[in-house]
């Protein structure tokens, strides 16, 4: 099993920063898919950012240019850092891990950008 821990969701204007963490914890595998995912209120979840091992990170159309997702292997943590934000983006962040044929999910960070 492999358990993660969202952290830096909040409150922000629009046109402002913030910096979503995703901490993994648990056993190990031999292929990993990191991704962050969100659901609007109101609406279904869906793809924000993946990231794999040799390969280009990929970007739902409505955040590229202005979401970043990146690994710190020693850390053991994934980051989404999110500029730019426009309310929009006001949704609840999920941090996702696809471990061989196996997925995982965190609780959810809340993110709410005002106009």
């Amino acid at each position: 099993q492999v358990q993660l821990v969202e952290s830096g969701g909040g409150l922000v204007q629009a046109g402002g920063s913030l910096r979503l963490s995703c901490a993994a914890s648990g056993r190990t595998f031999s292929s990993y898919v990191y991704g962050w995912f969100r659901q609007p209120p109101g609406k279904e979840r869906g793809l924000v950012a993946t990231l794999r091992a040799g390969r280009d990170p990929t970007y739902a159309a409505s955040v590229r240019g202005r979401f970043t997702i990146s690994r710190d292997n020693a850390k053991n943590a994934v980051y989404l850092e999110m500029n730019s934000l426009k309310p929009e983006d006001t949704a609840v962040y999920y941090c996702y891990v696809k471990a061989d044929s196996m997925e995982f999910w965190g609780q959810g960070t809340r993110v709410t950008v005002s106009s």
